[in-house]
């Protein structure tokens, strides 16, 4: 603890605890009014906004994490604020969002900031990394490591406000319809793939194609692509995937631990109250959580279900000499994208310092963890 010692800690977490203390106190019906009345609910002006998506409507996880955001808010603040969450294709193509949020169209969207690379090649940073950080480390450094700081000055010039929303954790790498032996073997091949790891695909000599998620099977159905990743086997067996590709690759190198964000039209956002800001913010916190938790919770069971109902199946993990090469090149890709632009460049240097500051401590935590219980 630099700057702060024993003593100091221990009044804190004294302060910390007395305050926690007369919090549960007003939680449990005890007040601190001076009448005994329990304090009023404020209130004031009643907002009605949209908020649109990149996700087919009721989409699982993603679709059902923006409804519940959007319900929370709603309870938190006694009916002040009420969202209506469309998916994509309902009020706008799920892949303009973004335009749509900034020119007010919609006062928010829920999405993915890879979506966005054509509006800014650092935004890309702030959703998945090839050969990055996890989930867990990707919330440490946007939330505690200075990265929203970045992504909201980022943004700032599109009068947008970021907000992290929700994430995948691990993902598989995906489905093929044919066999990855070695590096060769991705000359040619067709994959809906997005962000920084589709431009390391075109570099192995494949074809990075970017569609919506309500589009997908269709599109490995009639062989438009030859593989898609999704995210991981609760979605993909919902999509159907194991129905037209038998190959299921393993690991998610290209998204290991993908942040997805709410963006909040900034006119929109600074004219609400200062507790109505607050509680946005509070729903996105609690829904980022939800999203993760509800991913980890469903993978294994529906990996799972797989194996039993599509015996055709065969879960590979990539050989050795794909992942490095795949490795070199989302390396370069990286370097020839920071170089031509600085603000990916500054971007990219935070991220990296950070990734590379909390690495050495997960060797020591989560992987020195893993090797010993071996999971």
């Amino acid at each position: 603890m630099s700057k702060l010692n024993r003593r100091d800690f221990l009044k804190r977490a004294s302060a910390v605890a007395a305050g926690s203390s007369l919090l549960a106190a007003c939680g449990s019906g005890e007040t601190n009014n001076a009448d005994g009345a329990a304090p009023a609910v404020q209130t004031g002006k009643k907002y009605q906004w949209k908020m649109v998506t990149t996700w087919p409507p009721g989409f699982p996880v993603l679709g059902e994490g923006a409804e519940l955001f959007a319900k929370w808010v709603e309870e938190m603040s006694a009916g002040r604020l009420k969202i209506r969450v469309y998916g994509g294709g309902e009020l706008v193509p799920a892949l303009e969002s973004f335009e749509a949020v900034s020119q007010g169209v919609s006062e928010m969207g829920h999405g993915a900031s890879y979506y966005w690379a054509g509006k800014s090649a650092a935004t890309q940073f702030f959703c998945a990394v090839p050969f990055g950080m996890n989930a867990q480390q990707m919330n440490a450094w946007v939330i505690s490591g200075g990265g929203l700081q970045l992504w909201e000055e980022l943004y700032a010039p599109f009068n947008l406000v970021p907000i992290p929303c929700g994430n995948t954790g691990v993902q598989m790498g995906g489905w093929f319809k044919r066999k990855i032996n070695s590096l060769v073997d991705l000359k040619g091949l067709k994959m809906r793939i997005p962000g920084l790891g589709g431009k390391v695909i075109e570099k192995a000599g494949g074809s990075a194609v970017l569609s919506a998620g309500g589009e997908i099977f269709t599109n490995l159905e009639r062989g438009v692509i030859d593989a898609t990743e999704w995210i991981g086997p609760y979605h993909d067996y919902k999509m159907g995937f194991p129905r037209v590709a038998n190959y299921y690759y393993y690991p998610g190198w290209h998204e290991p631990g993908s942040v997805l964000e709410l963006i909040v039209n900034r006119a929109a956002y600074e004219g609400l109250p200062g507790d109505l800001q607050a509680i946005v913010r509070a729903a996105a916190l609690r829904a980022n959580n939800w999203m993760l938790c509800e991913f980890e919770a469903q993978n294994n069971f529906y990996l799972k279900k797989i194996r039993e109902e599509y015996p055709n199946t065969e879960v590979l993990r990539f050989p050795d000499d794909v992942l490095s090469g795949l490795k070199q090149y989302a390396d370069e890709v990286i370097q020839e994208i920071i170089a031509d632009d600085p603000a990916s460049r500054k971007v990219y240097e935070s991220f990296d310092n950070f990734r590379q500051q909390i690495g050495a401590w997960s060797v020591l935590s989560e992987k020195a963890y893993y090797d010993v219980v071996g999971g």
